[in-house]
């Protein structure tokens, strides 16, 4: 009995220190492992998988990664805490993130393209016959926008790349390089922009003439309101969408509700105000429309199609010191081309291309440009509005370019062109012309020989950004006109989505003012007195050009559009 008590005591003992160990172990696993670590477990579910395996993630998936939280690292203030929360909540904050990728070619790249109901862009080109009174525009928008091949009889051209491309085509032109542009994307979140591909142009090209107001209004707050319903919408009220029209901005700009009045309401609607709209002209006085590049007749497939034109470009022998393609404007008493006209007809240096209605040389591509690669100085004062494409067509030439007004170009195409526009060009103001203060033929004299070297190989290097590529083609190192503007865009969104999480408002901005805002360096936000006010002083009656009313500018180069403007 003694030896089977003593066995029991040894069992119960054996039984109570197994158990005070098992009881010590399990307090000292919970205290060291879930609760010791619980930062690290906490961090990891932080780290996309793709990371934590070493592998390289989708940048559609991609997020900057938390910087992990060690004891020498200052914790964030309560305050401090409040903005990272703050910041991290914009939705927009995902699309920023992809910048901060260097893995990523699109990081920060990505364009997320509406896909809006036909009506809205492809059922206009099966009703072609019907975008233009006078024209055909159907044969303009076979391949791609381009319209059909040109042939090079006189050798004026290349032996590819080139077309008869009308100059109002760019709705087309754009929405098929967009279809070719290598960082789209399914995923609104990740977008740096959006791009609505609303065929603007040809809408209201269709109802300019004979149609009323809720006609040409139509499509335009149909759009509107389509694109308001949309998720992608709301995440920035619009500021982050933007759609091409190739006609002028006011087309897109009627005053008043009168039926006599012109064009449609597009760039007044609430909604349009805050997308960004590009045009061949925009408005001076106004910040939601931007200037592009009208379409020349060259559109490269390829980066060597570009080198091998401006080689030959810069090898020409140029007998005119200048010339100039175009019409006067007897029904306008402000215009200078009665002027221009007398003294190219004069000069012995100056060469004429006379346009009117009816047959003329200024109708044929070839003509045209023979004689603006024939020049050293090409003149382009303004036509039936601030703008000319002949003005595409002379640099595509290799031509310096002759302004007699800032909105001709400086003020219009600041994405495209040098702010120092003396760079590729030359600047004789239109009182000088009227005035008769100095003859075009001695200004242009003035230049050396070396002077004129040195800008015209500036106005050569500055080709590939004037043209658009061959939509079905893709430039490898180049950047053409559609980059250029796409990337424009993308800062523009990129910008004003930084200045929203920085709490950064202009308060001081002035909207009548946009042409000064234009022409601002990197950083500067402010803009005051500048030696073009002159130019663009706003008629009391708030008309869009000191030389007419918007209206009838718009009217009156529909009417000229089968001249060169």
């Amino acid at each position: 009995m003694e030896k089977g008590t003593g066995k029991n005591q040894n069992t119960r003992l054996c039984f109570l220190a197994a158990l005070s160990a098992f009881f010590w172990i399990l307090l000292l696993y919970f205290h060291f492992v879930v609760l010791g670590g619980s930062t690290i477990d906490e961090s990891m579910k932080l780290q996309p998988v793709s990371e934590s395996l070493g592998l390289q993630h989708d940048p559609v998936n991609t997020y900057s990664n938390p910087t992990p939280v060690t004891e020498a690292q200052p914790k964030e203030t309560p305050l401090e805490a409040s903005r990272t929360h703050e910041r991290d909540n914009f939705p927009f904050m995902r699309a920023l993130r992809t910048i901060d990728n260097k893995s990523d070619p699109c990081g920060g790249r990505y364009i997320y393209v509406h896909d809006l109901p036909s009506r809205f862009n492809e059922d206009m080109l099966k009703e072609c016959r019907t975008l233009s009174l006078w024209t055909n525009m159907c044969k303009f928008t076979t391949n791609a926008g381009l319209g059909p091949p040109l042939e090079n009889v006189e050798g004026v051209f290349s032996n590819t790349g080139w077309y008869a491309t009308n100059q109002f085509a760019v709705d087309v032109i754009f929405s098929n390089r967009m279809k070719q542009y290598e960082c789209l994307t399914r995923d609104s979140s990740i977008a740096a922009a959006i791009f609505v591909p609303f065929y603007a142009g040809f809408d209201i090209a269709r109802y300019l003439w004979g149609y009323n107001i809720s006609r040409r209004d139509a499509a335009s707050l149909d759009l509107v309101d389509w694109l308001m319903k949309r998720p992608e919408w709301g995440i920035m009220g619009g500021r982050d969408h933007f759609l091409v029209a190739g006609r002028i901005t006011w087309d897109f700009r009627r005053l008043t509700e009168e039926e006599s009045d012109w064009g449609n309401k597009l760039l007044f609607l609430p909604a349009a105000k805050n997308m960004s709209m590009l045009v061949v002209e925009s408005s001076p006085w106004n910040a939601n429309d931007f200037g592009i590049p009208y379409p020349t007749y060259f559109h490269p497939a390829k980066d060597e199609d570009v080198f091998n034109w401006q080689d030959r470009m810069r090898k020409l022998e140029r007998k005119w010191l200048f010339s100039f393609a175009g019409a006067p404007r007897p029904g306008n008493s402000k215009s200078i081309r009665g002027q221009i006209i007398d003294e190219c007809r004069k000069s012995k240096v100056g060469k004429l291309l006379e346009c009117d209605f009816g047959e003329s040389k200024c109708h044929s591509p070839s003509s045209i440009m023979q004689m603006f690669q024939s020049s050293l100085f090409c003149l382009q004062p303004q036509g039936d509005s601030y703008t000319r494409r002949s003005a595409f067509d002379s640099m595509l030439a290799g031509c310096i370019p002759v302004f007699f007004h800032p909105g001709s170009a400086y003020t219009q195409y600041t994405w495209h062109l040098p702010k120092d526009y003396a760079k590729y060009s030359v600047f004789i103001p239109e009182d000088d012309i009227r005035k008769r203060n100095i003859s075009i033929e001695e200004r242009l004299s003035q230049f050396s020989p070396e002077q004129v070297k040195i800008m015209r190989e500036e106005v050569i290097s500055l080709i590939p950004r004037l043209v658009y590529a061959d939509p079905r083609s893709k430039l490898e190192t180049l950047k053409d006109a559609f980059d250029v503007s796409v990337q424009a865009i993308i800062d523009k969104v990129t910008n004003l989505r930084r200045d929203i999480i920085e709490g950064r408002t202009n308060d001081n901005f002035i909207e009548e003012n946009s042409w000064k805002y234009a022409l601002l360096e990197e950083g500067q936000r402010e803009v005051g007195p500048h030696e073009w006010d002159p130019f663009f002083s706003k008629p009391k009656d708030g008309n869009a050009d000191s030389t007419g009313s918007s209206a009838e500018v718009a009217k009156n180069s529909w009417k000229n559009e089968q001249r060169n403007q």
